[in-house]
């Protein structure tokens, strides 16, 4: 049967994940008779079509990864890793790596070897509620309230505190990736990246997290800013 596309379809089912959904679409480009009535090849085209089977994949960190991905769709397709090196031109131990999550596998190179397979990689965007530390979740909070009162006016008038901390945090920090998140502070402060600050207090990505466990942005806050933030974290 050709196939001319794919096309996102909304798992059913309790779990409610629409993160990813991967489908191919049969073509089916036909004519009616010259009575305007639905010819034979077009009632045989919408059979195959309602017949048609599709997979569904939900694609979030909870749910699965792309190696996962990958990996179900090799099984479904009967794919082995020799072959699908053949087809795509990646290497064999390339393709090992991505399926045992030692080699990291980006949605192009999942797109390019799914296509290769007659499949095609569709992301759709949600919002999700992170998984938080305690700690991490404090942090976040302390900083977002930092974030409200920063613009350049501000940083100016904090940048000497900034610098004395960022000075005393190098004496105290070793090891990574502490010792390189605070050269990208001291990148963003130097360059007065205001934009940059804000993505970091805020930021809900693993290096921000980690970034913010090296914040030069201690006595910024007043203390009954900060016991509030505290105490509705609490």
């Amino acid at each position: 049967m050709p196939y001319e596309g794919f096309r996102p379809v909304s798992p059913t089912g309790s779990s409610g994940c629409t993160s990813l959904t991967l489908t191919t679409v049969p073509s089916a480009r036909t004519e009616s008779d010259t009575r305007g009535r639905l010819s034979l090849h077009q009632i045989q085209a919408a059979g195959r079509l309602a017949r048609i089977s599709y997979s569904r994949y939900c694609y979030s960190v909870a749910v699965t990864s792309r190696s996962e991905l990958l990996r179900e769709v090799m099984v479904e397709t009967g794919t082995t890793q020799s072959h699908l090196s053949r087809l795509s031109g990646v290497r064999q131990p390339s393709i090992s790596g991505f399926l045992s999550e030692r080699v990291p596998l980006s949605d192009e190179q999942l797109d390019r070897l799914l296509s290769c397979m007659g499949r095609r990689l569709e992301v759709v965007r949600r919002p999700v509620v992170p998984e938080l530390t305690r700690s991490e979740r404090r942090s976040w909070q302390l900083h977002r309230k930092l974030s409200t009162r920063l613009d350049r006016s501000s940083f100016e008038q904090w940048q000497p505190i900034i610098d004395r901390n960022l000075d005393r945090l190098r004496d105290r920090v070793t090891g990574q990736p502490h010792e390189r998140n605070l050269q990208r502070w001291r990148e963003l402060v130097d360059s007065s990246d205001v934009p940059g600050l804000h993505r970091v207090l805020t930021g809900l990505d693993r290096g921000s997290i980690e970034m913010r466990e090296v914040s030069p942005m201690s006595g910024l806050l007043p203390d009954e800013v900060r016991r509030d933030v505290l105490q509705r974290a609490n």
